[in-house]
């Protein structure tokens, strides 16, 4: 018998997100993001799902682009940080990967390296995120370095990222917006603006490019609900078993340094799924879980391989019983807020331990 925690991958949930994404902007095309083993749901498969569809796939490092090469995905894969070494440029060269360009030193590696094809180069601009990019001062004498290079196609596209976007009733996307345009104005390049928050919630960031991530797994990145946000489906269900069942008294404890108190006579259940396996160890005992359909509450602390939750209201729990951590019916939102941190850290925390299973359409927990 294997161990009963699990994650189930919706693959025609992911193909509909995009979908999706590409409906919001039609007039744009849309890469889909697929970095950090596409946000916890595994690069290689999603990738395989979407190759009908994404034109463009988008990750971190060469290192997850050679893995999507060696599975045999053939699209352009652009490299989001751009080369970390010199060495790189003459396999991502040979691999026909997009770069992205963000900083003068890079600038300097591509113009004397040593290319058998011109790069397909993006060129990042700082518009306030302050974190990676040129400022929009060095882009005129940059851009022309690159070009003058020989080692790089002259479609250079322009791109930048936002700080706030998912923050609908803040102005800072628009500053940024304005910045950008203010900053290629002199240029008739391609460009690129909208993450998965804009894709949503900024049409004026819709651009010739767009890049959705977050939004491909099912979850809103926004600060509140919207139409859109509405239909996406959660690709991800984190299920367990319950393993264990018993009775504590008025005042008794549960778990290391007995955080929880039980307040009368409860029903506790002991769930497979811990810390050890990426479950936030800081979950405190409000945070939800689904058994039988209803919600129950965490009680006490996480454990390494074992969480423990007050079932006292669920008649007819038993050993056995299947477990919703996250997924369609239990956003990864909510059960992230209550924790103090957000959607995308607990998709991407899950370890290599817990056995992912894909799915052409639907889950198919037990």
């Amino acid at each position: 018998m294997a161990r009963p925690s699990q994650i189930h991958i919706d693959l025609a949930a992911l193909v509909a997100n995009y979908r999706l994404a590409c409906s919001l902007a039609p007039k744009s095309k849309t890469m889909a993001i697929i970095k950090a083993n596409a946000y916890g749901h595994g690069a290689i498969s999603c990738a395989q799902a979407l190759r009908n569809d994404a034109p463009v796939f988008g990750v971190a490092s060469i290192e997850e682009a050679l893995q999507l090469r060696q599975a045999g995905i053939k699209q352009p894969i652009l490299l989001l940080e751009g080369c970390f070494t010199a060495d790189e440029l003459p396999l991502i060269a040979q691999q026909q990967l997009w770069l992205m360009v963000e900083n003068s030193r890079q600038v300097d590696m591509i113009c004397t390296a040593d290319c058998a094809v011109p790069l397909q180069t993006w060129i990042k601009i700082d518009t306030g995120m302050h974190r990676l990019g040129l400022s929009p001062a060095q882009v005129p004498r940059l851009f022309q370095r690159l070009l003058q290079s020989g080692n790089v196609a002259s479609s250079i596209t322009f791109a930048t990222h936002f700080a706030r976007a998912d923050e609908t009733d803040n102005d800072f996307t628009q500053r940024q917006i304005r910045c950008f345009q203010q900053a290629i104005k002199a240029f008739n390049c391609p460009t690129s603006l909208a993450n998965s928050a804009a894709i949503l919630a900024w049409p004026e960031a819709h651009a010739d490019w767009n890049r959705a991530g977050f939004m491909l797994y099912g979850v809103s990145p926004l600060n509140h609900v919207t139409k859109a946000c509405l239909q996406l489906q959660p690709v991800m269900e984190l299920t367990s078993k319950i393993i264990s069942l018993r009775q504590v008294e008025s005042g008794d404890g549960v778990g290391y340094g007995q955080q929880w108190i039980a307040s009368r006579p409860s029903t506790i259940a002991t769930i497979a799924i811990g810390y050890g396996d990426g479950y936030p160890r800081n979950a405190p005992d409000e945070t939800p879980v689904l058994i039988r359909g209803q919600r129950a509450n965490l009680a006490g602390r996480v454990s390494m391989d074992m969480i423990t939750v007050d079932v006292s209201h669920i008649s007819t729990v038993a050993i056995g019983d299947p477990v919703i951590l996250w997924g369609k019916q239990l956003s990864v939102n909510e059960v992230a807020k209550a924790c103090g941190t957000i959607g995308y850290e607990l998709l991407t925390r899950i370890t290599s331990r817990v056995p992912s299973h894909n799915y052409p359409s639907g889950f198919h927990t037990s």
